[in-house]
C-alpha cells in the first residue's frame, strides 16, 4: 500500500509540475506577444528646450555708420588777427537732416554755436532769416530766402553774407545756384543796390 500511495504521489508532484510550467509557457506568451519582442524600452527623455534667438534690444551692438558732414562757411580770425571766411564741419545725418545741402544752408542761417562764437567765430547773416525753401532740382538749386537776409548791416555785411551763402553752397552742391529772396530772383541786392549775377559764384559780386 506504501508503494501505490508513494506512486500517486509521485504522479501528482509531476501533474503539478505540468501545469506549471504550462502556466509559465503561458506568461511568456501573453507577455511576448504580437509586436512585443521583449526588450527593456528605456524611459523616454524629454527633449531639450530649443534655444531661443536672442531678441534685438537697442542694447544690441550694431554695426556703425561712417560719420558724414557738411561744410558751413562763418567768419573768423587767423592767426595774424586778419578777418577771414571759417569752414566749420558740422556732423550731419541722411535719416534725419535730408540733403547735404538744405543741411548746410539751414545750419549757415542758424549760425554758430555757443562753443564756436567763444573762438571768436560769428556769422554776417541777419537774425530773423529764414529758409522759406531749398528747391533741388535735376539742373539747379533755387535757395529762397526770407527779405531780412538782405537789410541791415551795412554794404560790407551784404558782401559778406553773400559769400558766406556762395561759398557754403558751393561746398555742398556741384548744381548751379541762384538765389531768391521771397519767392524772387535776386538781381539786385541791399538797400545800396549790390549787383547779382547768377547762378551764384565766387565772381557774382562786382565790386
Amino acid at each position: 500500500m506504501k508503494k501505490k500511495s508513494s506512486s500517486n504521489q509521485n504522479l501528482l508532484l509531476g501533474i503539478i509540475a505540468v501545469i506549471m510550467v504550462a502556466a509559465a509557457v503561458f506568461m511568456g506568451l501573453k507577455l511576448l506577444g504580437p509586436g512585443n519582442t521583449g526588450t527593456e524600452i528605456p524611459e523616454q527623455q524629454p527633449e531639450p528646450p530649443v534655444a531661443e534667438k536672442p531678441s534685438e534690444t537697442p542694447d544690441s551692438p550694431e554695426t556703425e555708420k561712417p560719420k558724414e558732414y557738411v561744410n558751413v562757411v562763418f567768419i573768423g580770425q587767423n592767426e595774424n588777427h586778419e578777418e577771414v571766411y571759417k569752414i566749420v564741419k558740422r556732423e550731419y545725418d541722411p535719416d534725419i537732416d535730408g540733403s547735404k545741402l538744405k543741411y548746410a544752408i539751414n545750419t549757415l542761417i542758424l549760425g554758430p554755436k555757443a562753443g564756436e562764437k567763444s573762438k571768436g567765430i560769428y556769422s554776417e547773416i541777419p537774425s530773423g532769416t529764414e529758409v522759406i525753401n531749398v528747391q533741388e532740382r535735376p539742373d539747379k538749386v533755387i535757395i529762397n530766402l526770407s527779405s531780412n537776409f538782405e537789410y541791415g548791416g551795412g554794404t560790407d555785411s551784404v558782401y559778406k553774407r553773400l559769400y558766406q551763402l556762395i561759398k557754403t553752397a558751393g561746398r555742398n552742391t556741384e548744381k548751379p545756384v541762384y538765389l531768391y529772396i521771397e519767392g524772387k530772383q535776386a538781381d539786385v541786392i541791399g538797400g545800396d543796390g549790390i549787383m547779382i549775377t547768377q547762378p551764384l559764384t565766387e565772381n557774382s559780386l562786382g565790386e
